[in-house]
């Protein structure tokens, strides 16, 4: 049966949804408010796939945007409840769940806010378990899709007279561009609601369990905290599976914003035989030894964390840090098909200069 989510399910989803980030951006105290709005004002309930009739509607609750500290960003709870509002009236049908496209510091509670306002489900189920720099990444097999589809963005700077409400229909991959500029136009982030599936499709194709995982991670984390840092790094490992992988201090950061709006390039850690190199796109996308041999690649889970557990975005890390690298293989956690389609990942090789495909879809079994 579906599970009430409550105050204390807030600090569980942005602790672990913060180890899930891959060292993406985006904002803990953002997570915080949409998820301690969402248990005050009323009731948002977690369910799973199964819990839904096949003709069900799900659609995706996201933020779109690059919200760094330098760009004048607003977004209020509201404007994500108003998306989905949105989308229902273009629809003409209500959405009866939501699901998100990626775990992250503020995304793994994306729904709660619509959920107790409007009465929308929470879906236990994500477009990738980790996040990542494209949305074409947790589009669950909607990016080449010729579907129109209707997606939506409201929010904006309201002092600067950015703010924006936008319905787009249209192919997923020629209307998410326009809502990539809207949420440029709006201050840089901005509230979206996208792509109205079927639940039977939804079930199909999203990683199952995907919120679930980082509430699980997230009380772990918080059960850990009071005996110190290799405590919460122990607690990580063991929630999710992964190893560390390699620790070291960081020599070199090497990463530059791209006017495409990504964080791309390298950190170099370590001396010698135990050096590595993490390769960046707004997130850590694989992992060199100090020979060249790949180690890890998206989709696995590689995050950084410091001597405390704490999780380090990639704009947080700096030179001469000493920090510990998590690898979670992705042979054990739920693949969205999105993650598995080979289309997805010529522009980011393009981008990053580095082979990922033969890595992502080694030994996987395609339909």
């Amino acid at each position: 049966m579906g599970r009430i989510l409550t105050e204390k399910d807030v600090e569980a989803a942005v602790k672990g949804g913060s180890v899930y980030a891959a060292g993406g951006g985006g904002w803990a105290d953002h997570g915080r408010m949409l998820g301690y709005a969402a248990v005050s004002i009323g009731k948002p309930e977690l369910v799973s796939i199964e819990e839904l009739d096949d003709n069900d509607w799900v659609a995706t609750a996201a933020a779109i945007g690059a919200p760094a500290s330098t760009t004048p960003w607003e977004m209020q709870g509201v404007d994500y409840v108003k998306a989905v509002s949105l989308l229902q009236d273009a629809l003409g049908e209500k959405l009866s769940g939501l699901m998100v496209g990626q775990n992250g510091k503020s995304s793994t509670l994306n729904g709660w806010l619509p959920s107790a306002i409007l009465g929308t489900k929470v879906v236990d189920a994500v477009g990738d378990v980790r996040a990542h720099p494209t949305g074409d990444m947790g589009s669950i097999g909607m990016a080449a899709s010729p579907l129109q589809m209707i997606q939506t963005a409201v929010g904006g700077n309201r002092s600067e007279d950015r703010y924006i409400e936008l319905v787009v229909k249209g192919a997923t991959a020629k209307v998410s561009p326009v809502l990539r500029t809207a949420a440029d136009q709006s201050g840089g982030f901005i509230a979206s609601c996208r792509n109205p599936l079927r639940a039977s499709y939804v079930r199909q194709h999203a990683a199952l369990g995907g919120i679930s995982l980082a509430l699980v991670l997230g009380e772990a984390i918080i059960e850990a905290e009071k005996r110190g840092g290799s405590a919460v790094i122990d607690a990580i490992v063991k929630a999710t599976g992964g190893t560390i992988l390699t620790r070291g201090t960081v020599h070199k950061k090497d990463v530059v914003y791209t006017k495409e709006a990504f964080d791309i390039g390298t950190l170099s850690l370590g001396e010698g035989a135990t050096a590595s190199t993490l390769h960046v796109m707004n997130e850590y996308m694989a992992v060199d030894d100090a020979n060249g041999t790949r180690v890890a690649t998206f989709p696995d889970v590689i995050t950084t964390l410091d001597a405390a557990g704490q999780p380090l975005s990639v704009g947080q890390v700096r030179e001469g840090m000493y920090i510990f690298v998590l690898h979670v293989p992705k042979t054990i956690i739920p693949l969205s098909s999105s993650v598995l389609d080979a289309t997805v990942y010529p522009f980011v090789e393009d981008r990053m200069g580095i082979d990922l495909t033969s890595y992502a879809l080694d030994g996987v079994k395609r339909d």
